[in-house]
């Protein structure tokens, strides 16, 4: 059980079931809906080779310094601490996933990776499996949008896995606006997968990535950030599509050479974190206004139960309103 906010006590495992009953039936892409970027990474592992993406600078570096350097990375590469089943409890529905195939691994596994390599997919996904067995009114949303050294026969694989692992709980690509809660319950569906691959447009279940744009802003300025957010949701209005907002700032090398022991979280996230509150408290979802917000450390200033506010808030400002103009009416015709 959360915290209470106002009149609404926010059950975050449940929070979807919980919403009032009006939207269900709105479009999930009316929502506001936390999300978590480099979702898995709270599982990296030093031990790990480097991943395949990283330039060649890192891997000399690696190769030099070895487990001091591998430390180092996952300072600035591990941007979440809690693990998928801890952020689904906490209300995180969006899940940002990087796959690669790791050099040498005799099982031929595909792993989650960012520079350094997690868990593997499998993991993973029967954790999200878990949780969703016993929140049946929960709905995700999974983003498979870097593949790293993935070839056609790893797209087969990572498929039959979503089918053995999801089963009927898997979505078919419709019109995203068709979407609702209701529409989803009523089917029993669970699980949309947003796929960045050509392979997409093979699978039924797997919604092509450009359903589900998600704007870089690449800055360390906050303020940069911010207008960056800004303008990026003015231009979503009416798209009809998912979208997502990441509220996230990329550390240049400069950067993490100024904070090498310190890492990402105690450098950049949690001395940005206030101003970019504030921008999530000042928004509104809607088709003109934000859907998914992503973030780093999602655990850090009430970032979930802020967002998932927003959608009471909105319900509320609308009933002020209504009451307002109720009430000049009555006072001209008195």
């Amino acid at each position: 059980m959360a915290s209470c906010e106002g009149k609404h006590e926010l059950r975050l495992a449940d929070w979807m079931a919980s919403l009032p009953e009006h939207m269900h039936s709105m479009p999930l892409t009316s929502l506001a809906i936390p999300g978590s970027h480099d979702s898995f990474s709270f599982h990296i592992d030093e031990a790990s080779p480097v991943g395949p993406e990283q330039p060649e600078t890192v891997q000399n570096f690696v190769s030099v310094f070895g487990a001091v350097a591998k430390k180092l990375m996952r300072k600035w590469l591990a941007t979440q601490s809690m693990d998928f089943t801890s952020q689904l409890e906490a209300g995180v529905r969006f899940f940002d996933l990087r796959i690669s195939t790791k050099p040498r691994d005799p099982d031929n596994l595909l792993y989650f990776a960012h520079g350094l390599f997690s868990a593997t997919v499998r993991e993973g996904l029967e954790q999200i499996s878990g949780f969703l067995a016993s929140h049946a009114r929960e709905v995700v949303f999974l983003d498979f949008n870097h593949f790293y050294g993935v070839q056609n026969v790893h797209h087969e694989s990572l498929v039959g896995m979503l089918r053995e692992v999801f089963g009927d709980r898997l979505c078919p690509t419709l019109f995203a606006q068709e979407v609702t809660l209701k529409y989803l319950w009523e089917r029993e569906y669970q699980v949309l997968v947003f796929y960045h691959n050509p392979v997409a447009l093979e699978v039924p279940f797997l919604w092509p990535g450009q359903m589900m744009p998600a704007p870089w802003a690449n800055t360390t300025d906050p303020e940069k950030l911010v207008q960056f957010l800004q303008s990026s949701v003015s231009d979503r209005r009416r798209q009809g599509n998912f979208f997502v907002s990441q509220m996230i700032l990329t550390p240049k090398a400069s950067t993490v050479m100024k904070g090498v022991t310190s890492g990402l979280r105690e450098t950049i996230t949690e001395r940005a974190l206030p101003g970019m509150m504030q921008w999530v408290r000042a928004q509104r979802p809607g088709e003109s206004g934000i859907n998914i917000v992503t973030a780093d450390f999602v655990e850090l200033g009430d970032f979930i139960s802020t967002v998932i506010m927003l959608n009471y808030l909105q319900e509320e400002e609308a009933s002020a309103t209504w009451k307002g103009h109720s009430g000049l009416a009555s006072d001209v015709s008195d």
